[in-house]
């Protein structure tokens, strides 16, 4: 008996090293193997695809991970009072080169601060009015732009004031 032979009996065919399964069964005279053959195929193809979706899962869960501990995180800066005031001034000075003398006014006076203090001036604008440390900031935002306008004419030429004496 030869190590090629078969009990079925039937025609024997080139075998595929690979997978140990014949490499044409068209040639082969009982059908039954031929489509068992051909289901087999069927399911390892399936299972080769299902193989080859979680692969892909994993390496995209893989790679998701890898980008975001990597990534650096900005800690997201908070909105604190000075900014609201600025937003508000700004909303009151239409013209930006305008809000930009303010600001820089009121950086130098008080940092923006409502509670800021220097010997009998108070709040935003440093003012000497009493009731001008009781305000909210935004009350004294506007408070200040009335006395710069009606003392200046503008932000800028109180600005370019405060630059030539360090006072306004």
């Amino acid at each position: 008996m030869g190590l090629n032979r078969y009990p079925q009996g039937y025609p024997q065919v080139g075998v595929d090293r690979a997978t140990h399964r014949f490499q044409s069964l068209t040639r082969c005279s009982f059908i039954w193997l031929y489509l068992k053959d051909i289901y087999i195929l069927i399911k390892d193809k399936e299972k080769k695809i299902k193989e080859n979706k979680s692969n892909t899962y994993k390496s995209v869960i893989v790679l998701s991970i890898l980008i975001l501990t990597t990534m650096p995180v900005n800690a997201a800066k908070a909105v604190n009072q000075s900014d609201l005031l600025k937003l508000y001034a700004h909303s009151r000075i239409i013209n930006y080169e305008q809000f930009k003398c303010f600001d820089a006014l009121i950086t130098k006076e008080s940092n923006w601060r409502v509670d800021a203090k220097n010997a009998s001036h108070y709040g935003i604008g440093q003012m000497r009015n009493l009731n001008y440390k009781k305000l909210d900031g935004f009350t004294q935002v506007d408070w200040s732009i009335r006395y710069i306008t009606k003392r200046y004419g503008s932000m800028c030429n109180a600005w370019r004031f405060f630059k030539a004496k360090g006072y306004h």
